[in-house]
């Protein structure tokens, strides 16, 4: 079964690009030690994940660091990036029955190197420990909710179930309520697009600007590095807003303030990356998301599918 599984995973890489099949596996495998070893690159504090691994995977681990940093300056080198989803266009990513192949275009997905939509068997759903979360220093979630990354369609999703203990398959209604879950938690939708496993979209995590190394570099750097691109929604706030203030708390961007005199928030268009939090805490539902092209396209399958003509 693992050397069934091992070969399905080899075979989507073309012959010029099998050597990355060493890095999907150790990245699937030791995704914590992965994480680790990013968080030392970055100076931050961090435990050590157990069971311990040798060195030889440990050097390996650190090239890797090495090679997706030295990618990460910009949208056409880029090798691992999110693209931000709401609620409804993550559970379509999750609850899809058909195989299919999409190329999104760049207005959807903003990058050169790991842009495509491959669904096989996208029944096939893993849920598992959030490796930022369980070596960091703290975690928002407590020890019993960490189980918020959902591994998306095979060879990826069938690969970590057997071989990372952490990892274990859902069906695709549990996968919509841990979506919706983390949704009610004020976590932010991101779906995971990775060079080094078939140049495809890998994955779906729930994240926040206090563990999400991701969205850590967003908000420090402003922008300058391109982890993620914006869902293609911007927040607006109607002049009904009584300013209570609870979206500025929940915003993971640092795109939401109170006006001068406290009672209306406004929205920084420039941070605002459209996820939808602050939408889903506002008890007044003055708060709506729109469409704007400035930011993109949604990454929305329905939409992609009917543009292909399928």
């Amino acid at each position: 079964m693992h050397h069934a599984t091992a070969q399905a995973l080899f075979e989507i890489f073309p012959p010029e690009e099998k050597g990355d099949f060493y890095h999907a596996y150790l990245y699937l495998k030791h995704i914590e030690h992965f994480m680790y070893h990013a968080l030392q690159a970055q100076g931050q504090p961090a435990r050590k994940p157990e069971p311990a691994v040798g060195e030889d995977v440990e050097e390996m681990l650190e090239a890797a660091i090495q090679a997706v940093a030295e990618a990460a300056a910009g949208r056409d080198t880029s090798t691992y990036h999110g693209k931000v989803v709401v609620l409804k266009d993550a559970i379509q990513l999750v609850t899809q029955k058909n195989n299919l192949v999409l190329d999104p275009p760049e207005r959807v997905i903003p990058y050169k190197q790991a842009r495509k939509i491959i669904l096989q068997n996208p029944s096939s759903l893993s849920v598992g420990t959030c490796a930022c979360r369980s070596i960091g220093e703290n975690s928002c979630l407590p020890a019993n909710a960490l189980d918020v990354c959902l591994f998306v369609g095979d060879p990826q999703a069938a690969y970590i179930r057997e071989f990372n203990p952490k990892f274990r398959g859902i069906t695709q209604e549990e996968a919509v309520g841990v979506l919706e879950d983390c949704h009610r938690r004020g976590l932010v939708q991101c779906a995971y697009f990775k060079k080094d496993i078939g140049r495809r979209f890998v994955a779906i995590c729930n994240c926040c600007r206090c563990c999400c190394q991701g969205m850590k570099a967003w908000n420090l750097f402003g922008g300058a590095i391109p982890l993620l691109a914006s869902s293609g929604y911007l927040a607006a706030v109607s002049e009904a807003c009584d300013g209570c203030g609870l979206c500025v708390d929940a915003c993971h961007f640092q795109a939401i303030a109170l006006n001068a005199e406290g009672n209306r928030a406004l929205v920084d268009q420039g941070k605002c990356m459209g996820c939808g939090v602050c939408q889903g805490v506002c008890p007044s539902g003055v708060i709506r998301l729109e469409r704007d092209a400035a930011k993109g396209e949604p990454l929305d399958l329905g939409e992609l599918i009917r543009a292909s003509g399928r």
